[in-house]
């Protein structure tokens, strides 16, 4: 080590590009927080290259120091490619651990660092919580660009390694998602020239689909009960409007409950509504039904009389007997009445007094009859409504809730890591992998 420099570059003859291949062994996917849209890994970062000082074998491979396979020497000690996590959301570009690097007789490099990364990754919602999400890891050097180091993907048995390693006696499980593809690829980006570090990336690619089964078990079973509560309501008598709007309001703020559980785990976006919102807002719009059913029905002392329509609707829902007993109650008709005061004008004056108060309690309660009657024929046109209004709003319920299931349902990560790219990128993930 006398005379090396750990920042020069290695480079033999002048204008040689130093090889750098990366190769990402996940150990753990530990969370994907949506809120703050972020990606938490476990990994381990192996990037190889050579460097002819460290070289301790003649170029016919002879050895100089016999017995001596492979040297450990400290990874702060010697030249690093300077290849850090681009987007990074801590501000950490650095590895974790800065262990020793692994030295061949021929000058080979293998350091494996590992690393807890912080990378952003951009949520949709759309179909939360039956959702799956495309997440990155962008590495690039920050030191050198395309014109002093090459990055590469590391390869095995002359087979380049596009995709993530996992080591399945080191790798957990993640509980809420699960892995369906994990490609890796070199990125060149072409707007930039070689002689700036935008111009070559390694992204490694993690594709992930999530477990449903808590939110269903935990937010949504509960908000098809609370809705299926609702709509119970309408079978409630039409003249308990205020038992209906308190039920409503109770109903209501249960799923306002579940709404800030929501709110909470999903990012704060106007650019789409998740699928469980959805479910919210068919719940809601039983509540409005009924709260505008009860307004409707409430307001109608306001009226002096049912409308033609209205009236003739609800003549047509009568029962048979009821318009029968109510021509009971109304005693005398009103000609009746007429010809028995005519007959007894020669009757005395205590006579004719004693019938005029008759006709003034008959015609008192024939007012009174009236009244009961359009409020009969108010409340029965109510009742008819709320059926009706039960009706359309469960059918609508159901299939609404029944369309949302399946569309989460079909809701898959895509066969392909990236659409129009029939390239596998092994190794694939088997139904028995660990990870899928």
């Amino acid at each position: 080590m006398v005379g090396y420099n750990k920042n020069i570059r290695p480079m033999e003859n002048h204008g040689d590009i130093t090889d750098v291949k990366i190769k990402m062994t996940l150990t753990n996917l530990i969370s994907l927080n949506e809120k703050e849209e972020t990606l938490t890994t476990c990994v381990w970062i192996e990037m190889k290259w050579h460097d002819y000082r460290l070289r301790w074998a003649n170029r016919t491979g002879f050895e100089v120091y016999e017995n001596i396979t492979r040297m450990r020497l400290p990874s702060k000690a010697i030249w690093l490619p300077d290849i850090g996590l681009e987007n990074n959301v801590d501000g950490r570009f650095e590895v974790a651990l800065y262990t020793n690097a692994l030295i061949d007789p021929d000058g080979s490099v293998v350091w494996l660092p590992p690393a807890i990364y912080q990378s952003s990754c951009a949520i949709k919602v759309n179909y939360f919580p039956f959702d799956w999400q495309n997440c990155s890891m962008v590495f690039r050097s920050e030191t050198y660009n395309a014109n002093e180091i090459k990055l590469m993907l590391s390869d095995e048995d002359n087979v380049t390694m596009e995709w993530i390693e996992i080591d399945p006696e080191a790798f957990t499980e993640n509980g809420e998602w699960i892995i369906k593809h994990r490609p890796a690829k070199k990125i060149v980006n072409k707007r930039y020239s070689p002689d700036e570090l935008e111009y070559q990336e390694i992204i490694f690619f993690l594709v992930i689909q999530r477990k449903p089964l808590f939110y269903i078990i935990n937010i949504i079973v509960p908000c098809v009960l609370f809705s299926s509560l609702g709509l119970l309501v309408y079978f409630l008598p039409a003249k308990a409007g205020g038992q209906k709007c308190t039920m409503t309001i109770a109903i209501l703020l249960g799923q306002t409950v579940f709404l800030f559980l929501i709110a909470k785990k999903v990012p704060e976006t106007s650019q789409a509504v998740p699928l469980i919102g959805n479910i919210h807002f068919l719940g809601k719009s039983v509540f409005f039904w009924q709260v505008s059913d009860v307004c409707d029905v409430g307001d109608h002392n306001n009226c002096d009389e049912l409308c033609g329509g209205v009236k003739r609707f609800s003549a047509n829902s009568k029962h048979p007997s009821h318009e029968q007993h109510h021509q009971e109650e109304n005693g005398l008709g009103g000609n009746t009445a007429q010809d028995l005061e005519s007959s007894l004008a020669s009757a005395s004056p205590e006579v004719q007094q004693c019938v005029s108060s008759c006709k003034h309690i008959a015609e008192s309660a024939k007012h009174q009859n009236d009244f009961q009657s359009e409020n009969e024929e108010w409340f029965l046109v109510a009742r008819v409504i709320d059926r009706m209004c039960f009706i359309v709003m469960a059918l609508l319920f159901i299939l609404g809730t029944i369309g949302i299931f399946l569309m989460g349902h079909f809701n898959q990560a895509p066969s392909q890591p990236f659409p129009g790219d029939p390239k596998k990128y092994l190794p694939e993930i088997s139904p028995g992998d660990i990870t899928g």
